[in-house]
């Protein structure tokens, strides 16, 4: 028998991206809606109603497991990850407010979960890890992908499949990588395991392969038309897939048995039950059941009325291919017998186009939308493993290689603005260009949806909701200009996947990586959290673009040549010289891998910056600024001459016009300058740092001196992380009691101030906890009113920032201190 659908679960106000169902009378679903449902078949009418919703994160929830019942657990637990990084553990038995387990390790979106017969839990994230979980506490890092990790899956208690975008699949015993299997053209994505077979694997490739646990490849399925996000084992074992081209398909035997259309863009996952069922769930939020028993399909009118949702898309001419419609057949085509399973034909009716799909269960064509030539969601992109709707070609020189732009619709346009800036140590003074440019290139992009648009909050792609016919909106494409050169050349369409961006509000915990339990521990087994201090791996800001960089600073040069009144401020030959030998130097050791220079850099090259800091215009500084960075990142010794850091330090205060008004707003090259400045002193507290001298003492007495609130949230987060790494040299070495105190001082200034940014905030808590064990561990003490003003600060902290990671940094530091 075909399948057909037999029952529509309507709860999620967003995509579903993750499911299970382990058993015939329960799913679980995850959804971007930042909550998890526990779906129970009733009894009476075998229709399924939510049993529990669980406040799985505060962000989007990607990913769901089960873990089978356990005497604490008579109904089992349910496993969710998502942006928030955690992966936390529900008891179904009585699902509270709170996890029962929290798993802290992963510092970016939790992607991927798989459980074994025996609770181990197996996460993959963006930060390029899978992690093995027994008791839920961390058994197992699993280290060697090059980017994302999409897919896992657990092969038995001690082995483990992992799948990244980085195009390979690894097999682990334990923690070792045994085998690597390499095939797919893009991201893999999903995993499932074939009984007496090996394994199947999909892939934004559109393929989707089956191996031999000793790395041959069996088959490969061809079918979908776009990326294939997951899989799933029937229990005869079939394999069933879903994917962006809107289908899950049914293959037996290697060949495709049955497409089922979806009146929905993307189908994000599926799963199988055990008597056979198959669950989907979607980008319109909805979870959909599937089954080739009769006595278990939806009413005929449920059934009709869902053929007519699918009918009734409109369908983008991208998803299926050029259309001139002069060239196409009638209706006429549709009395011909389709060739194989889920070929799409299109025809004319009328003066429409319309695309109809061979159902061969039925041995009918079905219709499955309208084409129209609107400018549609098109595919996703992967950039660097994560998926975005957008990555542009900037061109930043001629001659350069391009700066990919990658860039989500949802997305505010300054923050993607300010990111890519960043990430390409690009001064913030191009911040409006760039901002210009992504609303340019992205505007009219989206696709109604019979009145009420809906905007997918996670890739920003339009999406259609299933209660509503979909009206195409048609758009011009935006004709693409380049922010820096002006170039109309235009490079990027959205299409083909990507890597979801990392929002500039996403949470990256820099510091902690060990797994930590929270939660109501169980009476006969209670667990102490393991300790988050001391934390002494620096932050470092070493991203460096030194062509561009070096071809900014030669541009302001000769600006500056050019014009006789400033003339006398331009660089010197010898000063010429100095810099292009360290951005000549800087190059080796930014490449990819780091080349060894054959000389190093001296007392003459940070000389050299001096003088021309000294010299030149504000507006003009910055790429001299940011050369410094790059000089304390990567050439500490070129600063080891007597007094010459001193007067290094006292050039780059005064040439962010440090003693000028603080009043707002501040010109933005100062910003510029001001952010510049902090991240070269974040780089100029190291490992192998000399604590003698006077210069940090006059480094701290400068940055107590401005009110926080003229500085920008990136400054702040800065400015953190130069007390942050500030706090690790003083786990190393002991510093002067005057320095101490005034490191303490600017810390608690910071967390007395901040009210609104937790990754600010987390950082100076980090830093000052360090600073509370360094002096219970070194002969440097707090004073009696430091440690109450310190007890009083944290205290006060979580009932402003109710992120578990300050409350439980906040809980440690007066631990310490009691």
């Amino acid at each position: 028998m075909p399948y057909k659908l037999s029952a529509t679960l309507t709860a999620h106000t967003s995509d579903v991206r993750a499911l299970t169902s382990p058993t015939n009378e329960l799913i679980l679903s995850a959804s971007r809606d930042s909550t998890a449902i526990s779906w129970q078949r009733s009894s009476s009418d075998s229709s399924f109603a939510p049993v529990s919703v669980l406040k799985a994160g505060s962000r989007y929830i990607n990913s769901i497991a089960y873990i089978s019942p356990t005497p604490n657990a008579p109904k089992g637990y349910a496993v969710t990850g998502g942006q928030d990084t955690v992966i936390n553990v529900f008891s179904l038995e009585t699902p509270k407010e709170d996890p029962d387990f929290s798993l802290l390790g992963h510092t970016e979106n939790v992607c991927a979960l798989d459980t074994t017969a025996g609770g181990t839990i197996i996460s993959g994230s963006w930060d390029k890890t899978a992690k093995v979980w027994k008791n839920f506490t961390l058994a197992y890092d699993l280290k060697g992908h090059q980017q994302s990790v999409w897919a896992v899956l657990a092969v038995d208690e001690e082995r483990f499949l992992t799948g990244s975008a980085d195009k390979t699949i690894r097999l682990w015993q334990q923690h070792k990588s045994v085998q690597t299997y390499r095939g797919h053209q893009d991201a893999v994505r999903g995993l499932a395991l074939l009984p007496d077979v090996g394994f199947a694997s999909c892939s934004n490739d559109s393929e989707i392969r089956v191996w031999t646990f000793g790395g041959d490849l069996v088959y490969t399925l061809s079918g979908h038309t776009s990326f294939v996000y997951s899989l799933s084992v029937l229990p005869d074992g079939g394999v069933v897939s879903a994917g962006e081209d809107r289908t899950v398909r049914v293959w037996q035997d290697g060949e495709c048995t049955q497409t089922i259309v979806h009146p929905a863009i993307s189908v994000w996952a599926v799963s199988t039950m055990p008597n056979g069922d198959i669950v989907s769930g979607c980008s319109d939020g909805v979870v959909r059941v599937f089954s080739n028993s009769k006595e278990r399909w939806a009413s005929e009118a449920d059934l009709k009325e869902y053929d007519a949702k699918v009918a009734s898309q409109a369908l983008p001419s991208q998803q299926v291919g050029d259309v001139k419609k002069s060239d196409l057949p009638g209706l006429e085509a549709l009395t011909q017998p389709g060739k194989k399973p889920g070929e799409v034909k299109m025809v004319r009716n009328g003066a429409l186009v319309e695309a109809h799909q061979w159902d061969s269960a039925s041995l009918t064509w079905q219709k499955i939308g309208d084409v129209v030539d609107a400018v549609g969601q098109g595919r996703k992109q992967l950039y660097q493993g994560k998926e975005y709707d957008y990555v542009f070609d900037v061109d930043i020189q001629d001659g350069v290689p391009p700066l990919k732009l990658p860039y989500n619709v949802t997305d505010n346009p300054f923050a993607a603005a300010q990111k890519f800036l960043e990430s390409n140590d690009l001064p913030l003074t191009y911040l409006d260009e760039v901002v210009k440019f992504i609303e340019k290139n992205t505007s009219g992009v989206n696709i109604g949806t019979g009145g009420e648009e809906y905007v997918d909050p996670y890739t920003g792609a339009s999406r259609y909701r299933s209660s509503a016919a979909s009206v195409p909106t048609t758009a011009p494409t935006s004709t693409y200009q380049d922010p820096y050169t002006g170039a109309s050349r235009y490079i990027s369409t959205p299409q083909s996947a990507a890597t979801a961006p990392t929002p500039a509000s996403a949470y990256m915990d820099p510091f902690t990586g060990a797994s930590r339990y929270s939660g109501a521990p169980q009476p006969s087994a209670p667990v102490t959290p393991p300790t988050i201090l001391p934390v002494g791996t620096f932050i470092t800001f070493k991203q460096a673009n030194v062509t561009a960089m070096q071809g900014k600073l030669h541009q302001f040069d000769e600006v500056l040549q050019h014009e006789i009144s400033t003339s006398s401020l331009a660089m010197y030959p010898e000063e010429i010289g100095k810099i292009d030998e360290a951005f000549a130097y800087l190059t080796e050791v930014t490449a990819s891998p780091p080349r060894h220079p054959s000389a190093s850099l001296s007392a003459a090259h940070v000389e050299a910056v001096i003088q021309i800091l000294e010299r030149w215009p504000s507006s003009q500084r910055f790429p001299v600024i940011d050369l410094s960075r790059l000089l304390t990142g990567f050439c500490p010794n070129a600063f080891d001459a007597p007094g010459l850091i001193d007067r290094f330090f006292e050039a780059l205060f005064k040439a962010c016009e440090w003693d000028a008004s603080w009043s707002l707003p501040l010109t933005k090259p100062r910003e510029t300058n001001i952010l510049l400045l902090f991240r070269t002193l974040a780089n100029a507290f190291h490992e192998n740092i000399s604590v003698h001298g006077t210069w940090i003492a006059k480094v701290f007495e400068a940055l107590s001196q401005p009110p926080y609130t003229s500085l920008n949230k990136t400054q702040r987060v800065a400015l953190a992380t130069v007390l942050f790494n500030a706090s690790c040299v003083t786990l190393r070495s002991s510093l002067p009691k005057p320095v101490f105190d005034q490191h303490v001082a600017l810390a608690l200034r910071i967390l007395e101030s901040e009210t609104a940014d937790s990754e600010a905030v987390y950082r100076a808590l980090v830093g000052l906890g360090n600073i509370v064990y360094a002096a219970k561990t070194k002969t440097t003490l707090l004073d009696t009113p430091q440690v109450r003003e310190i007890i009083q600060c944290v205290r006060a902290l979580p009932t402003i920032f109710k992120e578990e990671r300050v409350q439980n940094i906040t809980q440690e530091i007066t631990a310490l201190l009691s």
